[in-house]
């Protein structure tokens, strides 16, 4: 069978409405969207991907909004189920990039109710390169099974299994994220994580060298530790290499590492090699760290290319 996507993101989306006030005083707030597989996703897609999006939307005000914006980021919706609930919600207020308030509201959302029965074997093999996250995994034991049949059939049909643990310390425990992660293990062709917020609390090392080490010997064999301002180290096929971040004004750095997970993925979709692919991907999370918002200021193919030079 040809693949006829590039990716397929599995994950939960969430309404945003955000600001630049104080959430006490702030009288406007400006709806969008995200959620980190999806923002990976819409990243992934402007950079000219073939994405797929596979969540559940609740039948609510927000569901034609979200479908009509994902189709207009050229992103396949055929796989999201439209069910009868709500869209979860999260409300940001970014006054300083020191001082972010976030308030959250997913509880029994639509998307929490992701399970095995919205993953398809037909459409899991149509792609090349398979993507989710602990926090997808997070949102319900259903939505856990669906992540663990998904990278299941990828590995079976010869697909890429892409995966960021992405921990968040309010959603669970350090120990059931670990294990979560750990379940999937053997799937996992390629991971991306950041050193202090995930592999610190899931495998106490913050060191690169050693975390990707640690992850070459589960047999993975693409591990890209992503450090923040200090660029990130990738480790493939015996060699490490540090790529540097682009010296850049951060407005807001909300969904950067999800922007570097769509840019990786790109890369990787386009042929280019690990580290080639995280070079593209630092572009494309300092791009988007000009802009308020996950998804809004992700960057365009022109502008990144440009830079890139190919």
């Amino acid at each position: 069978m040809t693949n006829s996507l590039d990716i397929i993101s599995i994950g939960e989306c969430m309404i945003e409405l955000s600001t630049n006030e104080s959430l006490i005083y702030a009288e406007c707030l400006h709806k969008y969207y995200g959620g980190d597989t999806l923002n990976t996703a819409v990243a992934a897609a402007r950079l000219g991907s073939k994405v797929g999006y596979i969540t559940r939307v609740g039948r609510d005000s927000f569901q034609t909004y979200l479908l009509d914006s994902w189709q207009a980021e050229n992103i396949d919706t055929s796989n999201i189920k439209i069910v009868e609930g709500y869209n979860g919600l999260y409300i940001l207020s970014i006054q300083e990039e020191a001082r972010k308030e976030f308030v959250f509201y997913r509880k029994k959302s639509a998307a929490t109710a992701l399970s095995t029965d919205d993953i398809s074997e037909d459409y899991i093999q149509q792609a090349n390169i398979v993507y989710s996250t602990g926090i997808a995994q997070s949102l319900s034991s259903s939505a856990k099974g669906a992540v663990k049949k998904a990278f299941r059939i990828a590995k079976d049909k010869g697909c890429l299994v892409a995966y960021d643990p992405n921990y968040r310390e309010r959603l669970w425990g350090a120990d059931e994220a670990n294990e979560a992660m750990e379940e999937i293990i053997d799937c996992i062709d390629i991971i991306m994580l950041n050193n202090i917020h995930d592999a610190e609390w899931l495998i106490d090392q913050t060191s690169p060298d050693k975390i990707i080490k640690y992850f070459w010997d589960k047999g993975v064999a693409t591990v890209a530790v992503k450090m923040g301002k200090n660029g990130c180290v990738v480790g493939y096929n015996g060699e490490i290499n540090t790529i540097p971040a682009k010296e850049t004004e951060i407005v807001d750095s909300t969904g950067a590492g999800d922007a570097f997970n769509g840019g990786f993925l790109h890369g990787i979709a386009c042929g280019y090699n690990p580290f080639e692919s995280a070079r593209l991907a630092t572009i494309v999370a300092s791009e988007q760290i000009k802009g308020l918002g996950a998804v809004k200021s992700l960057p365009h193919r022109d502008t990144v290319y440009t830079e890139f030079g190919r």
